[in-house]
């Protein structure tokens, strides 16, 4: 089992007697999410119409700044668009720029690929598939929407594809996604609604490819892949201009605020998004643990064991918890 970020009750069941509420700091999703509309009885009693998907379509080709709402599929989420490119993309050889969100290589592996992980650029010249996330996850890296376009246009040339996990060119990062270069040959974008609105639980992501490979999704996905609710609260949250450009400027001091406190006890920055900070400490599995024990959930990294990674705290309360257990934490 790959281990993920936001498992509360491991949590609790590891520290017991941890403080009530328990603050999750573990996830990159945004901890002030989009205030849902009211939703109308009929997004509950009647299955969505394809004009409604059509209206999400178009929502999204207009936040994400795609031509046309004919490249987009929709999808209960993007780790279920993931699961599925294997078994309508077959490949011999797949290269994973790494380290990054592990469920790729386990996918792709279980459909009989040769998966190869490298953290060089160099490497994703090579294989039926390259894959990488943009900007990365855990460490934030970014490349350029014209490199990444250079280097598409390079392996389609012998036919080769390039998936990019666009989950955190949100906000500050938002100008590295190549979603307006869309489509291009062998090009595919996954980008993820609920870690931007904060509606992780909505399951709603969407593939951004030529119109082909998004209709192949469509058809491995089957009919009424997205709830009647999520059409809903996405149209409203995507069209909302204001919300993003007040978000973008609220993370980013948000951020701010978080660097200064994770510097100021003497954690190493190594990286980060809007929506996540990666940080180094020779003693990071103790930190974790003393984290734990005061009922703060942080991201640490078996493979990595002097990386954490921390999300956003979302108020008052948590930000107090997050600096005393902190601070205890690094004074033993």
């Amino acid at each position: 089992m790959i281990r993920h970020g936001g498992q509360l009750s491991l949590l609790r069941r590891r520290y017991p007697e941890a403080p009530e509420p328990p603050i999750d700091l573990s996830t990159g999703i945004n901890p002030f999410p989009y205030p849902v509309p009211p939703i109308p009885e009929t997004a509950y009693t009647r299955l969505p119409e394809p004009v409604h998907v059509r209206a999400l379509k178009e929502a999204a080709a207009a936040a994400y700044g795609a031509r046309d709402p004919d490249l987009i599929a929709v999808a209960p989420g993007t780790q279920i668009l993931i699961s599925t490119l294997p078994r309508i993309l077959p490949a011999e050889r797949v290269v994973i720029r790494s380290p990054t969100y592990g469920e790729f290589a386990a996918v792709w592996s279980a459909a009989g690929a040769a998966v190869v992980e490298s953290a060089g650029i160099e490497s994703l010249e090579e294989g039926d598939v390259a894959i990488l996330c943009n900007p990365n996850n855990p460490d934030g890296r970014g490349l350029a929407p014209e490199r990444l376009r250079q280097l598409q246009d390079r392996r389609a040339r012998a036919g080769g594809r390039l998936i990019v996990d666009e989950a955190f060119a949100e906000f500050s990062e938002a100008e590295l996604s190549i979603v307006p270069a869309a489509p291009r040959p062998g090009t595919i974008v996954l980008r993820s609604f609920g870690k931007a609105y904060g509606l992780a639980g909505m399951r709603l992501g969407f593939l951004i490819a030529e119109p082909d490979i998004a209709r192949q999704v469509e058809e491995a996905l089957g009919p009424w892949p997205v709830s009647g609710m999520a059409i809903h609260v996405a149209v409203a949250a995507l069209g909302d201009e204001g919300w993003r450009e007040g978000m973008t400027e609220r993370l980013a001091r948000t951020c701010r605020r978080l660097d200064t406190l994770l510097s100021s006890q003497g954690l190493e920055a190594v990286g980060g998004t809007s929506l996540f900070r990666l940080v180094r400490h020779d003693k990071a599995p103790e930190i974790a643990a003393a984290l734990g024990r005061a009922g703060i959930l942080v991201r640490d990294f078996p493979e990595r064991p002097d990386w954490l990674r921390f999300g956003m705290p979302p108020d008052g309360v948590a930000w107090k918890r997050l600096e005393a257990a902190l601070a205890a934490a690094l004074s033993r």
